[in-house]
C-alpha cells in the first residue's frame, strides 16, 4: 500500500498529451488552447476617444473653442484642428493628430459663433492610445489555457476565427457487480441501482472529456475480460468501478493483468478508497475504482480530474479556501489519510457532511468541498482553519 501522494505521483508520470484539432473559435469554449494566440492589430488601433466631447489642444483650454468639424465613431478625421480649434467627437472614435485631449462634453458650454469654452476643472486625457492595451505580435491567450467567454472575444478581436485546441480524451466507464441494474428498474432482494456510472459520466463531462458507457460487467470473470479487452482499445482512459477489494468476485485486477495492463498500484493509504487500483496498457490509463459511489466519486475529483486536464495540456489546479471549522471532529481511526467532504454554512465555516460509510450517496449532494487530514491526525477542533478543495 502506498501514500495518496505517491500514487498521485505515478498517475501524473503516466500522462501522455492527446492530439490537437482545428475547430471555429466560436465554438472553442470549454476547450485546452494548443497553440498562443497573436495578435495581428495594435488594439486600440488608433488613438480612441473613451467619453463624448471635444478633442484639442491641452495648450487651448483656458480659450474659445472652434468646432471644425464632427467625428462619428467609424468614420476618419477630415481635419486636423490647429489653434484654438476642437473637433467634436463620439465615444469610441479617432482623435484627429495632434490632439492631446479629449474634454468631456458635460465640461464644456456652447457660446455664440459655433464655438465651446472648457469649464471644468479636470483635464484627463480622456482617450485610449495606440496599442495601449495590445501591441501587433504580442500573445493574448497562452498555449495550454482553459477557453473561457471571455477569450472568445479576445480570439474575435485579433481576427483568429479557427482555433487549434487538444482533442478531448474518451473516458470509458465500466461498473463491475452481479447486484447492479439499470436505474430504470425497481431493485429486487440483494439489487441496487447502477449510480457508479452516471456519477462517473458526470464528472467526465465536467473535466472536459468525453464519457462512453460500456455497461455493467457480471460477476463472470471471462465475460468481465471481454468488455475490459474491448473498452481499453476504444479508450484513452478505462474507468472500472467495483471489484477490486478482497471478495471472492473481486477479480479485476487479475482481469486486468491478462488483458495486458501493467499494474502500478493497487492499494492507497487513503480513505475512503483504499483499494484504487491504478495501471497502463500502451495509450490506455486504466483505473479500478472502489464501486461504493463516495470512494469512487472523491477518488475521481482528487485523482482522475486532474489527470484528465493534464492529458489535454492545461494544469488544473482545485480551488481552494481556508477557513474555520464549525465544530469539532473526530475520526475513528487515523492509520490512513483521511479525504473528508464537508459543506460551508452561512458564517463561511467549514462542516463534515455525515455519512454512514462509503455507500452513503445522498449525502453527497450536501458536499461542496473536500478536506485533508493527514495519517496520524484524528481530530480537528472548532475554529481550527483548514484548506478546503471546492469541487
Amino acid at each position: 500500500m502506498i501514500s495518496f501522494e505517491e500514487a498521485f505521483k505515478i498517475v501524473m508520470q503516466a500522462v501522455f498529451e492527446t492530439e490537437a484539432e482545428m475547430m471555429p473559435f466560436k465554438d472553442s469554449c470549454g476547450r485546452i488552447l494548443d497553440e498562443d494566440i497573436i495578435s495581428d492589430i495594435d488594439m486600440p488601433p488608433f488613438n480612441r476617444s473613451a467619453v463624448d466631447g471635444y478633442s484639442c489642444h491641452r495648450s487651448d483650454l483656458m480659450n474659445e473653442l472652434e468646432v471644425i468639424e464632427i467625428i462619428a465613431a467609424g468614420k476618419e478625421p477630415e481635419k486636423k484642428p490647429g489653434k484654438n480649434q476642437c473637433s467634436k467627437i463620439m465615444t469610441g472614435a479617432i482623435v484627429p493628430d495632434g490632439c492631446d485631449i479629449v474634454i468631456m462634453v458635460e465640461e464644456t458650454e456652447n457660446i455664440t459663433g459655433g464655438k465651446i469654452r472648457f469649464k471644468g476643472n479636470d483635464s484627463r486625457l480622456n482617450f485610449s492610445l495606440k496599442g495601449e492595451d495590445v501591441r501587433k505580435g504580442d500573445t493574448v491567450l497562452k498555449k495550454g489555457s482553459l477557453i473561457q467567454p471571455q477569450d472568445i472575444a479576445v480570439m474575435a478581436s485579433v481576427g483568429h476565427t479557427r482555433v487549434r485546441v487538444k482533442k478531448k480524451p474518451i473516458v470509458g466507464i465500466i461498473s463491475t457487480g452481479d447486484e447492479l441494474i439499470d436505474p430504470s428498474e425497481i431493485p429486487g432482494i440483494s439489487k441496487i441501482r447502477n449510480s457508479n456510472a452516471y456519477q462517473l459520466a458526470a464528472q467526465v463531462v465536467r473535466a472536459g472529456a468525453i464519457a462512453t458507457d460500456y455497461g455493467i460487467a457480471p460477476d463472470n470473470e471471462e465475460t468481465t475480460f471481454k468488455i475490459i479487452e474491448s473498452a481499453i482499445k476504444q479508450s484513452d482512459i478505462l474507468l472500472i468501478t467495483g471489484g477490486v477489494s478482497m471478495g471472492d468476485f473481486d477479480f479485476v485486477p487479475s482481469v486486468l493483468q491478462r488483458a495486458g495492463v501493467k499494474i502500478l498500484f493497487d492499494r492507497v493509504n487513503v480513505q475512503p478508497g483504499k483499494p484504487t487500483t491504478f495501471g497502463v496498457h500502451f495509450k490506455t490509463l486504466v483505473f479500478g475504482l472502489p464501486g461504493n459511489p463516495v470512494s469512487s466519486f472523491i477518488q475521481f475529483e482528487m485523482m482522475v480530474r486532474p489527470m484528465i486536464n493534464l492529458m489535454m495540456g492545461y494544469i488544473w489546479r482545485a480551488q481552494e479556501c481556508r477557513l474555520a471549522m464549525a465544530t469539532d471532529y473526530e475520526r475513528r481511526s487515523s492509520d490512513r489519510m483521511a479525504l473528508i467532504p464537508v459543506y460551508t454554512n452561512n458564517n463561511m465555516e467549514v462542516v463534515p457532511v455525515e455519512f454512514h460509510g462509503s455507500a452513503h450517496i445522498v449525502a453527497l449532494s450536501l458536499t461542496g468541498g473536500i478536506i485533508t487530514l493527514a495519517p496520524g491526525i484524528r481530530y480537528l477542533k472548532k475554529g481550527e482553519v483548514v484548506n478546503v478543495r471546492q469541487i
